[in-house]
């Protein structure tokens, strides 16, 4: 950005107003060690998730294997786009040609999709532990999550690769930044077709469904409540208690995935709809706030998981052995795990709704 500075003044006013420029540098030098920080955190808080539960056996269960998927997907994201558009930001232009570009704007659409989809295939599966217990087992199998993780990887390419690889999202639909004078542009050029069809099957969309389902969680959390009010026993206070903590982080999870990607999508379709050109303050801004989602991650879904932080606590301190494996994580014959062994109730079905007891029947399963 500096030279880029220099070049600039001596465009405008034939001489190099050093001074001016170096002003710029302070302001250089912060953002870029944000950038490094967000790439960072990105990486290794990704890392430290799939650690973790390979280092870990009571961690590996069904919904674990989707919150490895998302960090895995986060985790390329960190390694394979986050530097290229650090670079991109710092230096102000592009130097590594068109081809490069496209497909790492295509790597980027992709990532983002899939992560994104993860997200949404996480806030499914806990709707259905949450409100169908008895039939989770049999409804959320290991194959169904390896064709859903199959469907999220094609959705992702369909929107990505093939399109820019077409020029099917640009307005001529010639393939973006190709014929261009310099080479030294990236662009991602969008028109109103492909960017309805994107913003809509990979944003809006999944957040409808993932609003929708993390209501229906609170609302059964909050009769929870009420019911342990009513008639509190230890074992399902407990129980419902953990569980409680857990629904309560899904706020978290909701609320940072609306406030780092919804700037974004709006401005994104903003741009294709009305043909407005890229505003690079504006541009920087909401896409360095989805990529921080990416980083946040492993926080919302791990770290605040107390068998999570268990397993961070022993990789960081290097210990090979696994403390969390004991009779007491393998749940009874006729018994409930809650969410990969954390607490275990005995389950019974009354009615319409799946209730645990110790003997009693006044714990609602959440």
């Amino acid at each position: 950005m500096f030279l880029e500075c220099l070049v600039t003044q001596k465009a405008r006013t034939g001489s190099l107003t050093v001074n001016r420029c170096l002003a710029t540098i302070p302001g250089e030098i912060l953002q870029g060690v944000g950038l490094v920080l967000v790439i960072f955190l990105t990486v290794f808080g990704n890392v430290l998730v799939c650690l973790a539960v390979g280092a870990c056996r009571k961690l590996r269960c069904v919904t674990n294997g989707l919150v490895v998927s998302l960090a895995t997907t986060d985790l390329l994201l960190g390694l394979l786009v986050l530097p290229f558009s650090a670079m991109r930001q710092l230096r102000g232009d592009w130097p590594l040609g068109a081809m490069f570009c496209n497909v790492y704007v295509s790597l980027d659409v992709m990532l983002c999709t899939a992560s994104i989809l993860n997200l949404l295939v996480i806030s499914v599966d806990r709707y259905f532990a949450i409100t169908a217990p008895l039939r989770y087992p049999t409804m959320v199998t290991s194959t169904r999550i390896m064709v859903a993780m199959a469907l999220i990887w094609i959705i992702s390419l369909m929107v990505s690769f093939l399109p820019i690889h077409l020029g099917w999202n640009t307005r001529d639909h010639s393939i973006q930044n190709y014929g261009q004078d310099d080479g030294r542009e990236c662009h991602f050029e969008l028109n109103p077709s492909y960017v309805l069809v994107d913003a809509f099957a990979t944003f809006y969309l999944p957040l409808l469904v993932m609003c929708c389902t993390y209501y229906r969680i609170f609302r059964i959390a909050r009769e929870q409540a009420k019911r342990i009010n009513a008639r509190p026993t230890s074992a399902c206070v407990a129980a419902a208690v953990r569980e409680h903590k857990a629904t309560m982080t899904l706020a978290g999870i909701l609320g940072a995935f609306i406030i780092c990607w919804f700037p974004y999508f709006t401005y994104f379709t903003y741009r294709g709809l009305y043909e407005e050109t890229v505003n690079p303050t504006v541009n920087s801004v909401v896409l360095w706030l989805g990529y921080l989602n990416s980083a946040i991650n492993p926080v919302l879904y791990a770290a605040l998981n107390r068998d999570f932080r268990n397993a961070y606590e022993q990789l960081l301190r290097c210990k090979s052995q696994d403390p969390y494996i004991s009779s007491s994580t393998v749940a009874p014959t006729g018994e409930m795990v809650f969410l990969c062994a954390h607490t275990t109730c005995n389950v019974e079905s009354h009615g319409n709704i799946d209730r645990l007891s110790n003997g009693r029947d006044d714990c609602l399963l959440i």
